[in-house]
C-alpha cells in the first residue's frame, strides 16, 4: 500500500481503476461476440493489473483494472499469435479482441483457456519441483533464442521498468521488506539485507536483449494435476530485456536439485546475470508478500516468503 507524504495510508496500488463484475463482463462480451451471448460467465482470477474470466468453460477473457496496463493489452495481441507455435509450453493466443466503446473505454480480448493451476495455488513441495523447473527451464530457453526477438521483437519497449537492473531494483525492495516486518508476517534477515545492500553497488548485465515474458513468477506458471508445466499466462509485460529479468524466475521458484535442472534445461547463466535475477527474484517476491498479506491471499503469501528464503541463497 503506498502512503501520502504525511505518513496516512492510501490507495493501494493494485486498486482497480475499472471494477468488471461476471454480469458486466457477459453484457460486454455479448455485445460484441454474438456467437457468446448468453454463455455462462464467471470470475477466474484477479491480479494487479486485469480481472479474468471463465466464458461458456472453454473462453478465458482478460478486462483490464488500471490504465497502465493498456499498453500491455496491445502487446499481447500482437506479439503471442507469434509467439505460440514456438514454445513448449502452451500460451494463450487471442481468438476474440473486444474494441472499446461507450459501455467500457478499454480494449480486452479472449483466448482457449489452458487447464491448469497456479503454481503458488497448489504449491508442490521443494523436493517435488525437479521435472517442473527443468520445463520451466526449456521454455526459457526457446523464448530467449535470439531469432525470436527478430521475429516478433519488433516495436517492443526494452526493459521499461528495469527489471534486469540490480540497483535499482535493490533500492525499490528495501520499503516492500518493511511493509512485510510492518504486517507481521516476515522477520528480519540480515543475511538478505546484506545481499541487497550489496546489489545497489551492481551494474545491469551486458549483453543484447531477447525477448521475455517481463513478469515470470508463481501466478503465471500453470500446472496440470500431474504438477508438471501446462502453460505460462498474463504476459502484458513482454518486452525486450536481459534475460535476468525472467530467470529471476529460477531463483524464487526453486532451490537445490530442481534450480540444477532448471539451469541444465537453460544453459549456463553467467554470475553477474545471476545475481540480477536473485536480485529482482526478492524484489517480486516482496512485492507478491505483500500483495498477499493485504488481501488475504494466504498460499500466495506462503510461496511468496518461500521464494524470499529460496532467492535469498546461503
Amino acid at each position: 500500500m503506498t502512503a501520502s507524504q504525511d505518513g496516512a495510508p492510501t490507495v493501494p496500488e493494485w486498486a482497480p481503476e475499472h471494477e468488471v463484475t461476471a454480469e458486466v463482463a457477459g453484457t460486454l462480451i455479448g455485445r460484441r461476440f454474438r456467437e457468446l451471448r448468453g454463455a455462462p460467465v464467471e470470475r477466474l482470477a484477479t491480479g494487479w493489473d486485469n480481472t479474468v474470466f471463465l466464458v461458456a468453460g472453454e473462453w478465458v477473457f482478460r478486462f483490464p483494472r488500471r490504465r497502465i496496463a493498456l499498453p500491455g493489452v496491445e502487446r499481447e495481441l500482437a506479439v503471442l499469435p507469434v509467439l505460440a507455435p514456438r514454445l513448449p509450453l502452451a500460451v494463450p493466443v487471442p481468438c476474440f479482441a473486444g474494441e472499446p466503446g461507450e459501455d467500457f473505454p478499454w480494449p480486452f480480448w479472449g483466448a482457449r483457456r489452458i487447464p491448469g493451476r497456479e503454481l503458488a495455488d497448489v504449491r508442490p513441495p521443494d523436493g517435488d519441483r525437479v521435472a517442473l523447473a527443468a520445463e520451466a527451464g526449456a521454455f526459457l530457453r526457446a523464448l530467449h533464442d535470439p531469432a525470436l526477438a527478430r521475429e516478433a521483437g519488433a516495436g517492443l519497449p526494452i526493459d521499461p521498468m528495469r527489471r534486469a537492473d540490480p540497483a535499482f531494483r535493490a533500492e525499490r525492495t528495501t520499503g516492500r521488506l518493511d511493509a512485510l516486518a510492518a504486517l507481521g508476517v516476515w522477520e528480519r534477515d540480515p543475511a538478505l539485507e546484506e545481499f541487497l545492500s550489496a546489489a545497489l553497488g551492481w551494474a545491469p548485465p551486458g549483453g543484447d536483449p531477447v525477448l521475455v515474458h517481463g513478469d515470470l513468477h508463481v501466478r503465471h506458471l500453470l500446472l496440470d494435476p500431474g504438477g508438471r508445466a501446462a502453460g505460462v499466462i498474463d504476459w502484458g509485460d513482454v518486452c525486450l530485456a536481459d534475460p535476468a529479468v525472467d530467470l529471476s524466475f529460477a531463483y524464487a521458484g526453486f532451490e537445490g536439485a530442481a534450480r540444477e535442472a532448471f539451469v541444465a534445461a537453460y544453459g549456463p547463466v553467467p554470475e553477474e546475470r545471476a545475481a540480477a535475477a536473485r536480485t529482482l527474484a526478492l524484489n517480486l517476491c516482496a512485492t507478491l508478500a505483500e500483495y498477499a498479506a493485504s488481501t488475504g491471499r494466504d498460499a500466495l503469501l506462503a510461496e511468496s516468503l518461500a521464494g524470499l528464503r529460496r532467492a535469498r541463497g546461503d
